[in-house]
């Protein structure tokens, strides 16, 4: 005689996905994994450091040969908005660091909105970075609320106005752009657009580095409401806090460097 296999689920079966995580066979354990785990991301972010030692080596070398032209390109940054999102980027560090505890706790609905919180800080810093700092110095478009732009109200030509004037355009202040698409009239120094080239690197691959950050976040929110991650079983979001960390620290060492010469 045989007997139906039943479709009523097991204790076990009842048990979130973070409780019912088995390791890989390779291992001989769960701490001997996520040992492993965490000790290769250690090796791939020492990757992620030369690739930032480069832009620093870069950096230092044209700063010590045209002195002249870093002051001059650094007094086009705005300290103020460098130290905000400064502000911000040690924020979603606490906040990230903070939501890895609560997963390891298993309070996980107050690590998803730390998670949240983490994501939209990232958010902000793009939009600061790219709305207050980029456009204005590659077009001259300044956001009408933006701070800096009533130091150049005599030169706001109101006829280019765009978006019912939510884009300003400020003449003469745009083309600090990298390189050959330097075209800035305004330059004291001719190697000004060397200035550039190094600022837009370092901050267009940090900004890059943000992005990744920011999907690697989303992707741990997402997963949490499935269940994945609790105090047994949170590799992912450890190392999203790792790899999040170097995107706080980069920036630490940049924004000094190119914000604050002058």
């Amino acid at each position: 005689m045989t007997t139906m296999p039943s479709n009523k689920p097991g204790a076990s079966d009842l048990l979130p996905l973070w409780a019912r995580y088995r390791h890989g066979h390779h291992w001989r354990t769960k701490d001997e994994e996520f040992d492993a785990c965490k000790l290769g991301f250690w090796l791939f972010l020492t990757t992620e450091v030369l690739l930032f030692a480069g832009i620093f080596v870069a950096y230092a070398i044209f700063r010590a040969k045209f002195p002249e032209a870093w002051a001059e390109g650094s007094k086009s940054l705005d300290w103020k908005i460098g130290g905000f999102n400064t502000v911000v980027l040690l924020i979603s560090s606490y906040t990230m660091a903070l939501s890895i505890y609560c997963f390891q706790t298993d309070q996980i609905k107050r690590a998803q909105r730390l998670l949240l919180i983490t994501f939209f800080c990232g958010l902000a810093f793009l939009v600061i970075k790219l709305g207050f700092e980029y456009m204005p110095k590659w077009t001259g478009y300044f956001m009408a609320f933006d701070p800096a732009l009533s130091h150049y109200s005599a030169n706001i030509d109101s006829s280019k106005a765009m978006l019912g004037g939510l884009l300003q355009f400020v003449e003469g202040y745009g083309g600090k752009a990298p390189g050959t698409w330097f075209n800035y009239a305004f330059a004291e120094s001719k190697q000004v657009p060397l200035w550039w080239s190094v600022y837009y690197s370092g901050t267009a691959i940090h900004a890059l580095h943000v992005v990744i950050g920011m999907a690697m976040i989303a992707r741990a929110y997402v997963r949490s409401f499935k269940g994945h991650y609790g105090s047994g079983h949170y590799t992912y979001v450890e190392i999203t806090g790792l790899y999040w960390h170097l995107v706080d620290l980069v920036w630490i060492f940049l924004f000094p460097l190119l914000y604050l010469i002058h």
